[in-house]
């Protein structure tokens, strides 16, 4: 028995056989062409393949993951649009070499660029340089895409995982993951606990072949991985495994039980969904609602806006589904990461903080009054409440008040039916925090988004891995401004809920109900999760 420590991003016992997961290896040769137009021709449409097969994995991440972490796609569309990139590979082509000599060359080049540069932030984008090289390379040679060759369900063991790599693999073949790098906030981490996969990373194993195909045991309780384990040990892990399913049962029969302590106290728990489709897993999953729907995924994938009748029957067929239940609407945030051709965007230097979601609506506003037409449509149908990202003054909800009412009055005057819809603010930004006070007087609900406030008040990159152990998800500043944002919104006399990636941190559960939060929205697979540490409390 061979036994390796790692750090655990998802707890729990996966036992099966090794299935060693490796990239095929290729060959780049600096073949002479004759042709170097005829070899561009290539180029520009493997770009373009590689672009739509983005735009894909973009919408499966979407699915699987969640927008934070499907906005790597994105950023690698941007990367492959990116001119200094493509005239560098033109330009290898021109001298006479093959198209696939020429992007190695030109992603190597510009992958040592960026890994020189002092800001943290552009020295990881050397990394997705390599991928979307690598993904035009392997369309040039036509090579499949790699997948899991398996029979039955194996562990996953590799040296690291790609974006791309973890969103396409069949994970009805995954018992758990193990990885040699990666870090708690690794495309594999967040795989595995969207799956409630067991799963390792940062495991110091040598990668030799002869372990394909070896038996092993994940325990991601203690942060262990056990090779060829001898039949005592796997004996105690079998035991171990059995309880844990136990407990997973356990939590499926806290189906139809309310969200209420032992004392009495009680808090709604809602789910996040990225697109019509996941309001199903919502409804298997008995949340109470819908406390966030990502509308941009109307946006994606795709060469025009929307139509007001597309969202419309997007907006109805998810309310339709929740049958009465609140569905909390986002209205688009695009911008930042997210790019979308059409929309016309310019490159920017610090995007996180540019031209992105309300910021657009307003200075666009044909594009907010299409969607806004078709959420009071849909608010016939439904339970529906608004809610709109990026806010940092009260000027921007006034705003946005008035357009919502020459809306509705247009509606009306059109002879349409229109339902009502409370209005919130998503509170994401430290400004938005520190005026509380002031914004709850002007809305109806607030609904606090910590994955950016955290980053916004830390001034710290979450997907930076060196940037790991200081991103502090229960650093006192950001706990300060959630309890004083729910202190404003009670004494405004209106509900606040949690949206973010921290609803679902059950070690701050008996801390939301302590301030008084209303409202819990996770991912579909955390609903029950949740509802039993609320059970569980005094």
């Amino acid at each position: 028995m061979e036994r390796y420590i790692g750090k655990s991003v998802m707890k729990g016992i996966a036992i099966g056989r090794i299935f060693l997961y490796k990239k095929r290896d290729y060959q780049v040769t600096d073949q002479k062409v004759s042709d170097p137009a005829a070899e561009k021709e290539c180029l520009l449409a493997a770009v373009e393949r590689a672009k739509e097969q983005l735009t894909r994995l973009y919408e499966d991440a979407m699915r699987n993951v969640g927008e934070d972490h499907a906005a790597i796609f994105d950023i690698h569309r941007m990367l492959l649009e990116d001119e200094d990139y493509l005239d560098a590979a033109a330009g290898e082509i021109e001298s006479g070499f093959n198209a696939v000599y020429a992007v190695d060359r030109a992603g190597t080049q510009f992958a040592e660029l960026f890994a020189a540069m002092d800001d943290e932030y552009m020295r990881g984008r050397a990394a997705d340089i390599r991928d979307i090289s690598q993904r035009v390379i392997r369309i040039l040679l036509d090579l499949p895409e790699e997948d899991i060759c398996s029979d039955e369900p194996v562990v996953l063991l590799a040296e690291d995982l790609t974006p791309s790599e973890t969103v396409k693999l069949d994970k009805s073949k995954i018992l758990g993951f193990v990885t040699v790098k990666g870090s708690a906030n690794s495309h594999t981490a967040i795989l595995a606990r969207s799956m409630n996969l067991p799963a390792l990373v940062g495991v110091d194993i040598p990668l030799a072949d002869e372990l394909h195909g070896k038996s092993c045991v994940v325990d991601g309780f203690e942060g262990v991985f056990l090779v060829e384990p001898e039949d005592g040990e796997l004996s105690r892990m079998v035991v171990r495994k059995n309880q844990w399913v136990a407990d997973l049962e356990a939590l499926e029969k806290l189906k139809g039980q309310d969200n209420v302590t032992k004392s009495g106290k009680r808090i709604d728990i809602f789910a996040n969904i990225g697109n019509v489709e996941d309001a199903d897993a919502a409804c298997a999953a008995d949340a109470g609602g819908i406390g966030l729907f990502r509308s941009e995924f109307l946006y994606l994938g795709r060469d025009t806006f929307p139509s007001e009748e597309e969202q419309y029957e997007s907006y109805k067929a998810v309310l339709e589904k929740m049958e009465g239940k609140k569905v909390v609407i986002r209205t688009m945030d695009i911008g930042a990461d997210k790019k979308v051709d059409y929309f016309g965007l310019e490159p920017e230097e610090n995007p996180a903080l540019g031209y992105r979601a309300i910021r657009i609506c307003l200075d666009r506003e044909e594009i907010f009054i299409t969607q806004l037409r078709a959420l009071y449509r849909a608010a016939a149908h439904g339970k529906l409440a608004i809610m709109f990202p990026m806010i940092i003054s009260v000027e921007e909800v006034e705003r946005i008040k008035q357009i919502v009412d020459m809306v509705r009055k247009d509606l009306v005057s059109e002879g349409k039916p229109v339902g009502d819809a409370e209005l919130g603010i998503m509170i994401e930004t430290p400004a938005a925090a520190v005026i509380s006070d002031k914004l709850a007087k002007e809305v109806d609900f607030f609904s606090i988004g910590t994955n950016d406030l955290t980053q916004y008040t830390l001034a710290v990159d979450r997907q930076n891995q060196k940037l790991e152990g200081i991103c502090d998800t229960h650093h006192e500043a950001l706990l300060r401004l959630i309890e004083m944002t729910v202190k404003n919104a009670h004494e405004a006399g209106i509900w606040v809920g949690i949206c973010g990636e921290l609803g679902a941190d059950t070690a701050l559960t008996e801390w939301f109900l302590k301030i008084g939060v209303d409202e819990l929205s996770v991912a579909a697979s955390a609903v029950l999760k949740v509802r039993g540490a609320v059970r569980a409390l005094p």
